[in-house]
């Protein structure tokens, strides 16, 4: 599960600013908080970050996804490092960008944390939390990494410390040499995090059942989403594909190909290539079927289809991912959007460990009967250009009933558009 996520000198956010799963005082949906047992913290299953056009909740998301392509991919030598700084102010074209995350894995709690430049890292720390205590496992600074005292006396690891290039971190290559004892802190951000944008789908293959089930349940006129079997020649493939899928899949295997959760399934059967493609099944005024192709479908329908999975994912109580969603709401009607997690949130039990955020627009879903207020999160944007990200538990004197929507429409709790201010004046709420 993720803690707390920390970033600072990346595109928008200048300064530093974090993100916090960790639950307030706040007493309200008590239910669904994570009790995580000997790290005596209780963590927050969701976390809905609002803010105007160009606040900053789409580079929270890039920060992110930095993060994880930096972590789980092995740089080449003596390549620069993409990363992207803070533009507008050019004291901070030198300085370092910072990343700092707060994960509990296995019920232990590690804090991970990396600076870079475009030509090297700065520093790198993995810190092992152990109740009051904190042990550091390692600590690289100055070109030096400092292994502690149990690793010191693993020659092979320290082998690989001392051979761990300015722009890679110590944490990927160790895990590159086939090391072990990092690869917790790997696999998270490998297969733990999963970010989706607002043009992506889940990547993982979806449950017919389930599919259909979700898409009658929304009013889309589906009933059904079925695979069909369709001639090979149909589906126009070049024949150098269908060449190597022929030597590549083995009898009576399939693979799943296309944009769409693997729309087209091909498998080898007697020696010869057989193929399937989605149908999505509509009924007519008599009761007949009608069979949709993919390209017939609305986009909030395919959108649906695109989120689906995850959510099936969600409410499974096995899955301790965290899903990071840019655009929840994109191509959605508002009772979607809250249909979806409040779904979710009626699953999560003190025993929940995996974790929605989502950015938005949708403000009917910033309802307290719905969402915490230190689930509300809100980015806003100074004259300077300089990102900040807040929560509305950090305001006091907002009452866990009121109607919040009102006041942040007005602007009186930040993160609206500047146009809807002009000639008018806003009473803010105070923060704690």
């Amino acid at each position: 599960m993720l803690i707390n996520f920390s970033v600072a000198n990346w595109q928008s956010f200048r300064d530093k600013v974090t993100l916090s799963m960790v639950a307030s005082r706040e007493k309200q949906h008590l239910e669904r908080v994570a009790d995580t047992g000997k790290s005596k913290l209780r963590i927050l299953p969701t976390a809905a970050i609002y803010g105007a056009n160009a606040s900053g909740k789409t580079k929270l998301f890039n920060a992110m996804a930095f993060a994880q392509r930096f972590v789980t991919r092995i740089t080449q030598p003596d390549s620069l490092i993409s990363r992207e700084y803070f533009k507008l102010d050019k004291q901070y074209t030198e300085q370092p960008s910072y990343f700092s995350f707060e994960l509990l894995i296995d019920e232990i709690s590690y804090e991970f944390n990396f600076s870079i430049t475009n030509k090297h890292i700065v520093e790198e720390k993995l810190i092992k939390v152990l109740g009051s205590t904190d042990k550091v496992l390692y600590h690289r600074i100055n070109g030096k990494i400092e292994l502690s005292k149990e690793y010191k006396e693993n020659q092979r690891l320290v082998f690989v410390a001392e051979g761990t290039r300015d722009n890679q971190l110590f944490l990927t290559n160790s895990v590159d040499q086939k090391l072990t004892e990092f690869q917790a802190i790997y696999d998270w951000f490998k297969y733990k995090l999963i970010l989706l944008g607002p043009q992506t789908s889940h990547r993982g293959v979806f449950d017919m059942d389930f599919m259909s089930d979700v898409l009658a349940k929304l009013d889309t006129g589906i009933y059904k989403v079925e695979r069909k079997d369709v001639p090979i020649e149909n589906l126009q493939l070049p024949e150098e594909f269908k060449l190597r899928l022929f030597e590549e899949l083995s009898e009576n295997d399939s693979a799943k190909i296309g944009g769409f959760n693997g729309e087209i399934e091909i498998s080898k059967k007697n020696g010869m290539l057989a193929a399937k493609k989605l149908g999505f099944f509509h009924k007519t005024s008599e009761g007949k079927d009608v069979e949709f192709e993919k390209r017939d479908e609305s986009a909030g329908t395919l959108r649906i289809m695109d989120l689906a999975p995850v959510f099936q994912k969600l409410l499974d109580l096995k899955t301790d991912a965290t899903y990071f969603i840019d655009e929840i709401d994109r191509c959605f009607h508002t009772l979607v959007t809250r249909s979806f997690i409040e779904t979710y949130l009626n699953s999560c039990t003190p025993q929940t460990r995996s974790q929605l955020i989502f950015t938005t627009h949708d403000v009917l879903l910033m309802d307290q009967h719905l969402l915490r207020r230190d689930e509300i999160w809100v980015t806003e944007k100074d004259e300077q250009g300089c990102s900040t990200l807040f929560s509305f538990g950090d305001y006091k004197d907002i009452r866990y009933d009121k109607d919040i929507r009102k006041s942040y429409l007005q602007g009186r709790l930040g993160g609206i558009p500047k146009i809807l201010l002009w000639g008018s004046e806003v009473k803010n709420f105070n923060k704690s």
